[in-house]
């Protein structure tokens, strides 16, 4: 019977020294073999030519690189790039490219569907299959850069992790890819230049705090009425605005970072003067900003566009109490790759 070989990414440097001494090789063979997967982002052994046939022939063995492939990539006309990323067990996510004048942003997915169920969103209508890998993030992330380098004629600038899937949902592998993300052995990329995105799962929230990371935290708000808030979002009920904000406010003690709020304004839904004073009531417990987000329509009609005089009546109001608020137009929307849409299609 033939033994499941085990995915080399998952070893640290570590382990990967400690496997050559106990093949009777030096420890710093484990080091060149690690720079060739992570910096150099290596997905085949035979790549790895400053080390010996025999030794590629042995990894080869013992070891498999579960590494993604870009199965279809579509350009919209606003210059947005969505790709279909096929994992190594023949699952698919998405991932984005949003280009602006002088950035380009990497929109990444953390799991095959999601755990959660807002009635707004395509991919919440996709179960949760599993959890991405930490090498899988990572490579959503190069391959993006690639393409950034490629269309734009410069590196990737910025990332959100606001693809498919809830990502302090699977923490430990998120955490663990953007340490190598961020790691001079792996893309060196200012963790000052990573947003990870939430539907405000209080707890994860101070746990991030308490692991003193360095990125920045966005929570996807869209109503700071409890019950607005739960019929759009019912998992929230597990996660009320209470909690919510106490989790906040403890993120902001310790990490002294500015919070940006995702909101979108519904018509009918969440586009009344009682929400709007809601969010301005909201916004004063901890420093913030908000972005107030386009909708992009999935198909049911139960969601629509709020008009642009209440997206005015928010803006007006937040600015009145000094809080900072901008329109995000959504981009790529005619490939299905804005906000929200993100369904696996292909």
């Amino acid at each position: 019977m033939e033994i499941e070989k085990k995915d080399i990414r998952s070893l640290t440097k570590q382990q990967l020294r400690d496997f050559f001494v106990a093949n009777g090789d030096k420890a710093f063979r484990g080091n060149q073999v690690y720079e060739w997967l992570w910096s150099k982002a290596s997905h085949n052994f035979d790549d790895m030519t400053n080390v010996s046939k025999e030794t590629r022939a042995m990894l080869e063995k013992n070891f498999v690189i579960n590494h993604i492939k870009v199965d279809t990539l579509q350009r919209s006309e606003d210059g947005t790039v969505k790709n279909a990323v096929r994992l190594h067990d023949g699952l698919i996510v998405e991932s984005v490219l949003i280009p602006t004048e002088t950035r380009t942003t990497a929109c990444v997915s953390s799991q095959v569907g999601c755990s959660l169920d807002c009635n707004f969103c395509a991919t919440a209508r996709l179960k949760r299959m599993r959890n991405l890998e930490p090498g899988e993030i990572y490579d959503q992330v190069v391959a993006i850069d690639k393409e950034s380098r490629l269309y734009y004629g410069h590196p990737l600038s910025n990332i959100v992790f606001m693809g498919m899937g809830e990502p302090l949902m699977n923490y430990n592998n998120v955490m663990k890819a953007i340490d190598m993300i961020t790691s001079e052995e792996g893309l060196g990329m200012s963790p000052k230049r990573i947003t990870v995105s939430t539907s405000g799962v209080s707890k994860m929230i101070k746990k991030m705090a308490d692991d003193e990371v360095k990125f920045k935290l966005a929570v996807s708000l869209h109503s700071a009425i409890e019950a607005t808030r739960n019929r759009i979002m019912p998992f929230t009920k597990n996660f009320p605005l209470t909690e919510l904000r106490e989790a906040l406010e403890y993120w902001y003690r310790k990490t002294k970072s500015k919070v940006t709020y995702e909101y979108v304004v519904w018509k009918g839904i969440n586009d009344d003067k009682a929400s709007i004073d809601a969010l301005v009531k909201f916004c004063k417990y901890v420093p913030c900003k908000v972005n107030l987000i386009e909708y992009n329509p999935i198909d049911d009609g139960e969601f629509q566009q709020a008009s642009d005089e209440a997206i005015d009546n928010y803006i007006k109001a937040l600015e009145r109490h000094d809080i900072v608020a901008k329109v995000r137009r959504s981009r790529g929307k005619d490939i299905d790759a804005a906000c929200g849409q993100l369904a696996n299609k292909s």
